[in-house]
């Protein structure tokens, strides 16, 4: 292992590719079992710098470490709940951030919006999708294909930015 290498535990399995997931911190390389050490070596050093940006997430993560202060994140949040309603011509009547404990935002049949104040520990990426998420749900208030394909229309990398939420 080079000297710079960030540390991994190698998962094997009958598999056709090679996946990276940082995990609680840590690297998990899952190989297919036909895969050598020098192969799996060789892809995380071309990965590194992709690994070095996640694991940096995931500590952040795990220390529920805010990336705003409470001013720019209701900014951001503001900011981004303007564009998306000019763009996608929803328009909800209410709008509040606060702490919810079940979801990253929800959308009431009365067409109330509520973000959560959590996200301060996330993204703009992620916070734009959630705002876009909750907008859709306006149109339609479910999770059809159709409202995915909305979603999807404006934010066609909206599933980066699920991902990272779910991390």
């Amino acid at each position: 292992m080079e000297q710079n290498q960030i540390p991994y535990t190698i998962i094997r399995s009958n598999i056709k590719n090679l996946y990276l997931q940082i995990k609680d911190g840590n690297l998990i390389v899952k190989a297919p079992k036909t895969f050598s050490k020098e192969q799996i070596q060789k892809i995380v050093l071309e990965k590194q710098n992709w690994i070095e940006k996640n694991l940096q997430r995931s500590l952040q993560k795990q220390e529920n470490k805010p990336q705003y202060e409470q001013d720019e994140f209701v900014q951001i949040v503001t900011q981004n709940m303007k564009e998306l309603i000019k763009i996608t011509d929803l328009r909800p009547n209410k709008v509040r951030i606060r702490e919810i404990k079940y979801a990253w935002g929800t959308c009431s049949s009365g067409k109330n919006i509520t973000i959560n104040q959590k996200l301060i520990c996330h993204t703009k990426q992620a916070i734009r999708y959630v705002i876009l998420h909750e907008l859709c749900h306006l149109k339609y208030m479910n999770h059809s294909k159709k409202f995915w394909e909305l979603v999807e229309t404006y934010m066609p990398s909206y599933k980066e930015a699920r991902r990272e939420l779910k991390e």
